[in-house]
């Protein structure tokens, strides 16, 4: 952490602000004259902040009643081994079942928002025709009411990569543009239903991952290595994006609709020219082959030519491009976990496979790493440095931080003391995160909320329940959901408006 915090002996950080500040001060100055005074810090966040969680369909509802399947039923099926303890999606937080109860959890630790998902497989039971499955609609409804009824604005996303297996076996999922056509027709049963209450939509979460695990690097079904393919499929969701954005402008909907995109900053190893290349590159295949087209309207030039040059162009009308760049959004998701370090290349791959034929990889070995997930590196100046980021590039566009997720696992949080887990670790680095957005809000960035992934531990693709995220526990076994203390510091923090 940088130096306006130290630790106490409860290892709870503190920060150095000075009292009685108002709603709109200025970082520096506050540090400076908190510094100087000795005086405990506040940070307070603009008024009507969002402060709540992150989830989706597929992670939490189960397949109770689901009346088509994704391709993450399909792949367990078939390969249960890749799922971490061969733990499927079969139940996972049972969502469809204990909604009612779920929301009043939320509202016990103060969340004023929540982002989940709709899921096209349980909503839709005719793909080609957009016929609707009633009982999908009755436990949608009824979930939304309750979130409004107890204060909590809902915020709905509509793809959270649970694509329909009959669409992937039938037209190679999101190869193919009768794919993103079809989500339009999803997109339109779900504004046409729901969008008298849902005010905030977003079309995808992290439209890269399915491109990055199922056609680059083999985490996500189909499991396929094709960088030409790759790149089709991100076009194509693009697309799709760009079809739901348009029919909800058809229906002059009382809302807003934006999309989430993981945007991480490329670091370099250090100041060398090759070095910053590498970063560059990086940057046009991970973060501006999305942000520039969704929120600019172009594609990025440099990241054509390569394509161009490697024969990488994808398949298209004209009328999809212009579809593609025509499509305003309202306002920003952006989800923050690890930076990405990268250095010059070392040994050049024979041939252009993946983006990381442009540079390597890097291990900050002065950084700290939380060695809960993976042992990835803590950096919460990247919140800063992605605020500004957009405030710089992207017309300082309003968004929020969609996710920011701090792993631990069971071991690491231990078991309940009087009914409570004590994550302590979790609010520590939540806060560290937290200075650099209120740094990086007294700097002008446009930024309106952030939300925790997630609310309850959920289940995960293949680590399943490895990883475990959320403001309650979730017992495998019995279903019950155990407080952590990191929700009741949130909840303070949500009744302050900051901390």
């Amino acid at each position: 952490m940088t130096n306006c915090c130290h630790a106490d002996k409860g290892g709870i950080l503190r920060f150095l602000v000075p009292p009685n500040d108002k709603l709109k001060h200025k970082f520096k100055e506050n540090y400076e004259f908190g510094r100087k005074q000795g005086e405990i810090m506040e940070y307070k966040f603009p008024e009507g902040f969002w402060w709540g969680a992150a989830a989706s369909g597929p992670q939490t509802e189960g397949i109770e009643n689901k009346v088509n399947k994704s391709i993450w039923d399909t792949w367990f099926e078939k390969e249960p081994h890749r799922f971490f303890k061969e733990i499927s999606s079969e139940k996972v937080c049972d969502t469809y079942n204990r909604y009612k109860e779920d929301v009043k959890l939320m509202k016990d630790i103060g969340l004023n928002s929540f982002r989940t998902s709709i899921q096209w497989t349980r909503l839709i039971k005719n793909f080609e025709t957009g016929e609707v499955c009633e009982d999908a609609v009755r436990f949608y409804n009824s979930y939304i009411d309750e979130m409004i009824k107890n204060g909590i604005e809902p915020v709905m996303n509509l793809y959270h990569f649970d694509m329909p297996t009959e669409l992937q076996e039938k037209y190679g999922g999101w190869e193919s543009k009768k794919t993103s056509e079809l989500f339009g027709l999803f997109a339109k049963r779900c504004f046409e239903l729901f969008g008298d209450r849902i005010k905030y939509w977003t079309t995808f979460n992290e439209p890269i991952v399915p491109v990055e695990g199922g056609y680059l690097y083999d985490f996500h079904y189909p499991n396929k290595k094709d960088m030409k393919l790759a790149v089709q499929v991100a076009f194509n969701i693009m697309l799709a994006h760009a079809f739901a954005v348009k029919e909800y402008r058809k229906l002059d909907l009382n809302g807003e609709i934006g999309v989430v995109l993981n945007i991480t900053p490329s670091y370099t190893r250090d100041d060398r020219e090759e070095d910053k290349v590498a970063a560059k590159y990086a940057d046009l295949f991970f973060n501006k082959s999305f942000m520039d087209p969704l929120v600019n309207g172009y594609f990025t030039k440099e990241l054509v030519e390569i394509l161009r040059e490697y024969n990488l162009i994808p398949i298209y009308e004209e009328e999809d491009k212009e579809l593609i760049l025509s499509q305003k959004i309202d306002f920003l998701g952006l989800n923050y976990y690890v930076p990405r370090r990268v250095k010059a290349k070392e040994v050049r791959d024979e041939k252009l496979n993946n983006p990381e034929y442009f540079f390597d990889y890097h291990v900050n070995e002065s950084g700290r790493f939380n060695p809960y997930r993976d042992k990835n590196e803590i950096y919460p100046k990247a919140v800063y440095d992605i605020a500004m980021d957009v405030k710089n590039n992207y017309g300082n566009i309003k968004w929020y931080l969609a996710e920011i997720g701090i792993a631990m696992d069971l071991n690491s949080e231990g078991e309940p003391i009087d009914g409570l887990i004590d994550d302590s670790f979790r609010t520590d680095l939540f806060k560290e995160h937290m200075v650099e957005l209120h740094k990086a809000i007294d700097d002008d960035s446009n930024c309106f909320g952030v939300h925790q992934w997630t609310f309850i531990d959920n289940w995960s693709w293949c680590n399943s329940f490895n990883r475990r995220y959320g403001f309650y526990r979730l017992d495998l076994e019995t279903g019950d959901r155990i407080l952590k203390k990191h929700a009741l510091i949130f909840k303070d923090i949500v009744e302050n408006n900051g901390f």
